[in-house]
């Protein structure tokens, strides 16, 4: 999935954050109900303009995120 076409950053929007385009609802705000144990279909109804494919395109930028994170050793 190409999550870019669902998320942008940009810095007159929530201070930058990662956000689903077209809205103000941040990827970490996504991430943080879904850790909480909300399912895609709870967080859809909390907000009507969210889709499961949106909801992936999250859970691919998550991801990507991780995978790429650099790993500082500790000394």
């Amino acid at each position: 999935m190409d999550y870019t076409e669902y998320i942008e950053s940009n810095a007159d929007i929530m201070l930058g954050k990662p956000v689903l385009k077209g809205t103000r609802i941040t990827v970490a705000l996504v991430l943080q109900k879904l850790s909480e144990g909300a399912t895609a279909d709870d967080i859809i109804t909390a907000y009507p303009n969210l889709t499961p494919v949106s909801i992936s395109a999250v859970l691919a930028y998550a991801s990507d995120v991780v995978s790429n994170e650099t790993i500082i050793a500790a000394a």
